[in-house]
């Protein structure tokens, strides 16, 4: 051989080696995906901006469109008509109406491990548990009435004459003292701290045992049929840009956040993503094994049980045809997570 062709040859078996290594594969095109989320951005959904911002999509051979959702959009519309791949639901729920209605779409991952709901209370009523709220006047609103308000009543005896309309308006709330309002863990206890000047008391439900997943990834059975490594390609770049998001530099997602978001400030992002990690929103229990993103067959089970005795569900659906364990608790991502 041409002692000058050799180190061409040795550079092009070095450069096929590198892309066999790579995430993507071997792949020169990058395929496309559209991902539907079921509000406007916001640090809720920062791992998935993450993932898009800092390449890692790219990485796993995407070339992602996130499609932001808000009040007039019904993105989980677009999903099933086909004009979507991926769509974020917001929790357990939404699953089991789907299988209950025979719509063909399939939980493929749980980003939230904890349901983000909770219940705020003035600081002068000093509520430390949940069953203290009985006597105060409750702030839900109509969605929560037809959900986790059913399993308080079936689980801890809570009584809808206590309940008035909650019109995701705080007025109310901060008028009377003897009472407690619905909200997100990651955001309207820094509303309320904004406006009132104080840091409510926070009863979290799941951690009395309102244990749905939420902030899940959802596919069509077809996509999972037809497109089996794409779906795991995007769950797994999808964990990975949410564990950047918590762990590494989220500036990349955040300044994407508020571009499509103008009302995100830098201060309430910073809250949403210390209030998820306080609190083990997105990384605890099974996480901690399995990787974010984990789901199993127990937990589906209880909280499936938890509704039918709550009349939320019917008990004669198949609810495990609502998820699927193939595309996660792989321990994607572990090794990102700070060791301290």
């Amino acid at each position: 051989m041409n002692p000058v062709l050799l180190p061409r040859a040795l550079t092009a078996v070095l450069a096929a080696l590198i892309l066999t290594l790579s995430p993507a594969g071997a792949q020169t095109a990058l395929d496309k995906v559209s991902f539907g989320t079921n509000w406007v951005a916001e640090a809720e959904h920062g791992g998935f901006f993450q993932a898009l911002a800092d390449g890692t999509y790219k990485n796993y051979g995407l070339d992602v469109t996130i499609v932001p959702g808000g009040p007039n959009d019904n993105n989980r519309m677009l999903l099933i008509a086909g004009k979507l791949d991926f769509f974020m639901a917001a929790n357990t729920l939404m699953s089991f109406d789907a299988v209950a209605n025979n719509v063909p779409v399939v939980t493929v991952a749980a980003i939230f491990q904890k349901d983000p709901q909770v219940l705020l209370t003035h600081p002068e009523s000093k509520i430390a548990r949940l069953e203290e709220l009985k006597p105060l006047t409750l702030f839900v609103s109509k969605e929560g009435i037809s959900s986790y308000f059913q399993w308080l009543k079936s689980e801890f005896g809570f009584s809808e004459e206590k309940v008035r309309p909650y019109t995701f308006n705080p007025q109310p709330f901060l008028a009377d003292k003897q009472s407690a309002m619905q909200g997100y863990v990651t955001s309207e206890p820094y509303a309320i701290e904004k406006s009132a000047g104080f840091k409510p008391g926070i009863i979290l439900l799941a951690d009395y045992g309102f244990n749905t997943y939420s902030t899940l990834i959802e596919t069509r059975a077809d996509v999972i049929d037809k497109k089996p490594d794409l779906v795991q390609r995007f769950v797994d770049a999808s964990i990975v840009g949410w564990y950047h998001y918590l762990y590494g530099d989220n500036a990349p997602a955040n300044a994407m956040i508020k571009k499509l978001n103008p009302e995100m400030t830098d201060e309430l992002l910073a809250f949403s993503v210390a209030r998820m990690k306080e609190y083990g929103i997105v990384d605890s229990g099974d996480t901690l094994r399995d990787g974010i993103g984990a789901m199993t067959d127990a937990r589906m089970a209880s909280f499936f049980d938890k509704m039918v005795r709550a009349h939320v569900v019917r008990p004669d659906i198949d609810y495990r045809k609502a998820y699927t364990l193939r595309f996660i608790n792989k321990g994607v991502g572990l090794d990102l997570r700070p060791k301290n």
